[in-house]
């Protein structure tokens, strides 16, 4: 059984971070671990509180894990400060964990801040370079690389850019573009960056507040999909596809940002590929 690991925080309302992980390797049929890095008060209408663990302790999740159940793909989530990063960039690098899915968590889909401002940058200089693929909103991209991102073209251009700070590739997400005229057509555009190659992925866009998570979700399915061999494309466009049905499929839970529907069936597996 292949096994996968994140690495974040844990969200006490189940839609995002260690919860939707879990929830996202189960259903791409991979055994999944973590590693948990701060705890958090919050529900789907925000985040009352959160707490960060220390450092020492993170860095001994990750060493018993590795030492025993060594994972074939690994994401990352929220780190919260700058010791934290730090202590994750180190563990990931000592002990040469692979295919990692760096999702730079800043902001909470309610709006709450997640990461201390002054580890922005650090995630930039010591994360990306580890990072078999890096998963950016636009405003977490604008951060990293220090400019606008606000249409397609500029994903793409940021994109680059963070393969020039080490990253081997990148998956901007467009959630976060402007509508375009209401009515039918209105569409968001994800733009993967890698080795040269650029390859835009169009969903039509859902009316919905039930957006709670979906960062953390398409990490973990991308890193499910590396726990399997797929190629790193193919892995992006399966999530992608997961992540749209698990939207349009919300039940409606809670008063704010409600949770996706984890239950939807991730995409079939090729034989070669299967547990």
């Amino acid at each position: 059984m292949k096994i996968a690991l994140t690495i974040a925080g844990s969200d006490s309302g189940g839609g995002a971070g260690l919860q939707a992980d879990l929830k996202t390797f189960h259903q791409f049929g991979v055994f999944g671990t973590s590693v948990v890095t701060a705890v958090t008060a919050q529900n789907t209408v925000g985040v009352r509180a959160w707490q960060g663990l220390p450092p020492e302790l993170v860095t001994r999740q990750i060493d018993a894990l590795a030492d025993d159940l060594p994972p074939l793909a690994v994401k990352s989530g929220m780190l919260g400060s700058a010791e934290l990063v730090e202590a994750v960039a180190e563990g990931i690098a000592r002990r040469r964990l692979p295919r990692y899915v760096l999702d730079p968590v800043m902001v909470a889909t309610s709006g709450d801040r997640l990461l201390e401002r002054a580890a922005e940058r650090l995630i930039a200089e010591r994360l990306v370079p580890l990072a078999t693929l890096v998963t950016p909103n636009l405003d977490e991209a604008a951060i990293l690389v220090g400019d606008r991102v606000t249409a397609p073209d500029d994903m793409e251009r940021a994109g680059r850019a963070l393969l020039k700070l080490g990253a081997q590739a990148a998956l901007v997400k467009g959630g976060h573009l402007p509508r375009e005229e209401e009515g039918e057509g209105d569409e968001i555009v994800d733009v993967l960056v890698m080795d040269g190659a650029v390859r835009r992925f169009t969903h039509t866009r859902l009316d919905t507040t039930s957006t709670h998570g979906t960062g953390c979700t398409l990490s973990a399915a991308i890193a499910a999909g590396l726990a399997h061999g797929r190629p790193l494309e193919r892995a992006v466009e399966d999530a992608l596809d997961f992540v749209h049905r698990a939207i349009a499929a919300a039940p409606g839970l809670g008063h704010g940002h409600g949770p996706l529907n984890h239950f939807v069936p991730a995409p079939p597996r090729p034989p070669t590929d299967g547990l």
